[in-house]
C-alpha cells in the first residue's frame, strides 16, 4: 500500500495540470490506474480488517482511541480520495481503467458540475491524507523509539512479531 501511495503522489506531483483539453494519457493515465489499484487494495484491506481485527497496540485507552481514530481516518480517505478522483475523471469523459485491463463504469455524467467540483475536493483530500499518514509515521516512530513496545515491528511485512521467529 505504501509503495502505491508513494508512486501515486510522485505521479500526481509530476503530471501536467489537468485542464479542459487534457487527455488521460501518460502520467495522467498512470495516475488514474494507480488510483484504481489503490482503491481495489484498500477494499481488500478493509475486508481483511473486518474479518481479522487488530488488538489494541498500547496499554493505554487514550493511545488505543487515537490509533483507532487515525486508522479510521486513513481508511476513509484511502477510499474517498480515489472515489472523488473517479467521479472527476468521469465528468471529464475519461475512461477509468485498472492498468488498461478493466474499464470501470462512469460515476458521473460528462460535464457534471458536481464531478468537476470533486476534482478540487480530491486534491484537498489527498493533502489531508498525506498529513494523516505523516502523523501515522510519527506515531510508529514514537512506539519504536520511545515506548519500545513492538508496535512498529508488527506493521512491517516480514516482522518476527507478526509471523513468529524462524530461529
Amino acid at each position: 500500500m505504501v509503495l502505491l501511495l508513494i508512486a501515486q503522489y510522485t505521479v500526481a506531483w509530476t503530471m501536467p495540470e489537468i485542464h479542459r483539453g487534457t487527455l488521460p494519457v501518460g502520467l495522467v493515465g498512470w495516475h488514474l490506474s494507480i488510483g484504481t489499484a489503490l482503491l481495489a487494495l484498500v477494499l481488500a484491506r478493509l475486508l481483511w480488517r473486518t474479518t481479522h481485527p487488530v488488538q489494541g497496540a498500547s496499554n493505554t485507552p487514550l493511545l488505543n482511541a487515537l490509533a483507532g481514530a487515525g486508522h479510521a481516518a486513513i481508511y476513509v480517505l484511502l477510499f474517498a480520495v480515489p472515489i472523488m478522483g473517479w467521479i472527476n475523471a468521469s465528468s471529464r469523459g475519461y475512461a477509468v481503467q485498472l492498468f488498461g485491463a478493466i474499464t470501470l463504469p462512469s460515476l458521473s455524467t460528462t460535464g457534471s458540475t458536481l464531478g468537476h467540483a470533486m476534482g478540487d475536493i480530491h486534491v484537498y483530500g489527498s493533502y489531508i491524507l498525506l498529513g494523516i499518514v505523516g502523523v501515522h509515521v510519527l506515531a510508529a516512530l514514537y512506539h519504536r523509539l520511545i515506548l519500545r513496545d513492538g508496535v512498529m515491528e508488527r506493521m512491517l511485512p516480514l516482522s518476527s512479531k507478526k509471523w513468529g521467529s524462524i530461529e
